[in-house]
């Protein structure tokens, strides 16, 4: 049987696929919110792409944070790196020590306008709830486990591989899910240095005193949000249930 929640979780998708494929139905709902004359549905772009080309680059800060936040939990939790545990520290936190806004504005005289900026704020602003996550799920392992596979004879690498990150992997997860939440609204900004983001929907209504736009481009990234965020838990439970196996 069906679960309220889940029932609920799939109406918002309907609805929001709905809305990007065919807008013109919502026109009706929306014209309260502008003045007479004035556009209701975002008409200076296709909100489905600029909603493809949002979650783009979403996935790739967030993969390239993924990379590295895990990749440095490994190293100083290895014998041989704790002593890098607190540079690494540093290293990750610069994302939260410094605003997107203030990274786009150092990122543009180097990069230049666009897509490039964005991706760099949205990396440094990921790394840190990743990190913490895997350095918590590889530090917490069961030593029962690590130890019986060690009797095993398996190398370092292949505990690694075979023991250590499958069982840390829906702690890791945790981390990843609340830094794609973060980037998806996070993302938004990119718009004011030219990155195609929903981010162009809301200034757009901000400049053109729109609300219905701004509704449109915040409700959808409230959306994406809120899809993802549950798709990514359900698989943390999964994966967590299985490990437990």
């Amino acid at each position: 049987m069906v679960s309220p929640a889940n029932l609920l979780r799939l109406g918002v998708l309907v609805i929001l696929m709905a809305f990007l494929l065919q807008p013109g139905w919502f026109g009706p709902l929306l014209k309260p919110l502008v003045q007479e004359n004035a556009p209701v549905i975002y008409n200076r772009g296709s909100l489905l792409w600029l909603t493809v080309l949002h979650l783009r680059i979403v996935l790739i800060a967030t993969l390239a944070a993924t990379v590295v936040a895990v990749s440095l939990a490994i190293l100083v939790t290895r014998e041989a790196g704790t002593e890098f545990l607190p540079l690494s520290r540093s290293l990750v936190n610069i994302g939260q020590t410094f605003p997107p806004v203030a990274v786009l504005a150092l990122s543009v005289p180097i990069f230049g306008f666009g897509e490039k900026p964005t991706l760099i704020a949205l990396f440094l602003y990921g790394l840190l709830p990743i990190f913490e996550n895997a350095l918590t799920g590889l530090t917490t392992l069961p030593p029962a486990v690590i130890e019986a596979a060690r009797g095993a004879g398996m190398t370092e690498r292949q505990r690694l591989l075979k023991v250590e990150l499958p069982l840390a992997l829906p702690v890791i997860l945790t981390g990843i899910r609340l830094s794609v939440v973060i980037s998806l609204a996070t993302a938004t900004i990119g718009s004011t240095v030219a990155a195609k983001t929903l981010g162009e929907v809301i200034i757009a209504g901000l400049q053109a005193n729109n609300l219905a736009f701004v509704l449109q481009g915040g409700l959808i990234v409230a959306a994406l949000a809120v899809l993802i965020h549950d798709a990514l838990q359900a698989m943390e439970r999964a994966l967590a249930q299985r490990s437990q196996v």
